[in-house]
Formats: C-alpha cells, structure tokens, sequence
C-alpha cells in the first residue's frame, strides 16, 4: 500500500506544507495512522482514505504552536530610549548609521494604524508595560498584549519589505 500510495501523499501533503521536509515527515505520520488503523477501512476506498489523513495531519501541523511561532525583531531592532547614552562604536558612521535605523524605527511604530499606532508608541518609545497601558486606554490586557503581537507582526513585514527593496 505505501509503495503504491506514496507519491500520492507526499504531493498532498508537500500542497499543503510548501516543505518537502516537512511533507516527508507528515508523509510517514500518515501511514503510521493509517496502519494503526487499517482495519477501520475498506480496501477499495484506501486512496480517498489516505488522502483524507494526510490532509487531516498536515492541517494539524499547520496549526500546531510549533509553525504558527511567529520571530518578531529583538530588542536590537527597537530604538534606545531617549537620552539612554550611546553605543561604544569605534567608527563615528557606524553610529550614525545605527542612530537613523533608529530613527526610522521609530517612523514605522509612529505610522502604524490604528489600533496597533497608539499602544506602539507607549510599549516601543515610551516604554510602558502592557497593564499599564491596558490602564491608560482603558482595555483589558489581553486585547493590548493581543494588539501589540500584531503590532509586532506588522513592523515585522514592513522591516523585512523595507529590507528586499533595499
């Protein structure tokens, strides 16, 4: 059955995960379930049946914490506070250069829409704490730590377009 099935599931799968690792691996979870379960299926409906896992696995990978972990820019990418002294850099356009990375930073959490613009600044330039700004805006503290994760993701994207067309 693997021999004659395989090619089927790999695509399948490899449709879903865009990752031929990953498409491997959901290929051999597939008929793993599928032999510990043999018994509940008919031979002549094996394909619609094998397609039917694998699809069903991939989908849990997909929404597995594992894929969904999202890598936002450290606190490298986020700019000094203001008047915090600067960085020790030997070349004086290093840090000029360091500084207007900074600085437009700073123009991308300042040009945020809103929701995400107004609890940006207070988390990123103004560095408050999430309860404190749940506070101050006057929402729970999962909608602000839920908005600024988007926040984050936003900034993320614009960096990184910012990044290829450079």
């Amino acid at each position: 059955m693997m021999q004659q099935y395989q090619k089927l599931i790999y695509t399948v799968c490899l449709q879903f995960v865009h990752e031929s690792h990953t498409a491997e691996d959901l290929t051999q979870d597939t008929f793993l379930s599928a032999y510990s379960a043999i018994d509940r299926c008919e031979p002549q409906y094996y394909k619609q049946w094998l397609v039917r896992v694998a699809a069903n696995k991939c989908k849990d990978h997909l929404k597995s914490a594992w894929v969904r972990k999202v890598d936002v820019p450290g606190d490298d990418a986020m700019p000094e506070p203001r008047g915090a002294p600067g960085t020790d850099a030997a070349d004086p356009a290093e840090n000029l250069a360091e500084r207007a990375g900074a600085a437009e930073l700073e123009t991308l959490v300042r040009n945020l829409r809103e929701p995400y613009g107004k609890i940006a600044v207070m988390y990123f330039l103004e560095h408050k704490e999430s309860t404190e700004i749940a506070k101050l805006v006057n929402r729970p503290p999962a909608t602000v730590n839920s908005q600024l994760w988007r926040a984050k993701l936003l900034l993320r994207q614009q960096i990184t377009e910012r990044r290829q067309k450079e």
